[in-house]
């Protein structure tokens, strides 16, 4: 098992802000019409199911889900959204990953540029810093709704291959190829679930302090503020006693 990561626990936060002021409907319709390009049969497309099990999991209504996969299969107009992926440097040295959702990438760019910029940070070439992250199968249980044995009983037969323990929740790792099989045996289990997506998990931490972390912190939130911008990964660690400073 893994140790906790204070950057998994300040994402979760900004996920809960953005849920309560509808942003998260924006970003998850995005990612339905982008995955259903796929093929808009859940069943056959994990990216897609996935997706709405996001968007049933934050109250979005049934229309809505169907009118996102229609714009995604040519069905319905709309649908021209690219997706890309920015790379970058925040402040310290940090790591960051940025994916998009856009109908106008220049706009996008110059906007990310911008915050990067502003932000103490800088934007990089393609491919500098994706190599420290990988591609991986993310779930977090909530802490009480199961325990460390019980988890790491069910998940590792299912292809999980890490559990860390995310403060108030479990995150699960796994292989993108046993995601929908690790999802599957927590609801056999009777075991809820919750963020369930294929992230870019950084194969390392770096950990900030002082005006580099309150720097990151406004990288972060300038960044994951943006109408276009789906998710934001890094590298990033702040000690929680910084962590409790820096928010009050």
């Amino acid at each position: 098992m893994s140790g906790h990561s204070k950057w998994a626990t300040i994402k979760h936060k900004k996920a809960a802000t953005d849920a309560k002021r509808g942003k998260s409907f924006t970003r998850i319709i995005k990612e339905i019409t982008i995955a259903a390009r796929n093929g808009g049969d859940p069943d056959g497309n994990p990216r897609l199911r996935t997706a709405i099990l996001a968007a049933k999991a934050v109250s979005m209504p049934a229309d809505n889900i169907k009118k996102a996969v229609m714009r995604g299969t040519g069905e319905l107009e709309g649908g021209m959204i690219e997706e890309v992926m920015f790379e970058g440097y925040g402040p310290g040295g940090a790591a960051v990953l940025v994916n998009v959702a856009t109908d106008n990438r220049n706009r996008t760019v110059s906007d990310i540029r911008h915050a990067f910029s502003k932000n103490g940070g800088n934007m990089g070439e393609q491919g500098s810093v994706a190599w420290m992250f990988e591609r991986r199968s993310q779930i977090f249980v909530p802490g009480d709704k199961a325990t460390e044995d019980q988890l790491m009983n069910i998940i590792l037969d299912a292809g999980a291959d890490d559990l860390r323990n995310d403060g108030d929740r479990w995150e699960v790792l796994s292989d993108p190829a046993s995601h929908d099989s690790v999802i599957k045996v927590l609801e056999t289990n009777g075991i809820p679930h919750e963020d369930a997506t294929i992230a870019m998990v950084p194969k390392n931490l770096i950990k900030l302090e002082g005006k580099n972390a309150s720097g990151m912190l406004r990288l972060q939130d300038a960044l994951e503020d943006h109408d276009d911008v789906q998710s934001v990964y890094s590298n990033f660690d702040i000690d929680e006693k910084e962590l409790e400073a820096l928010s009050q």
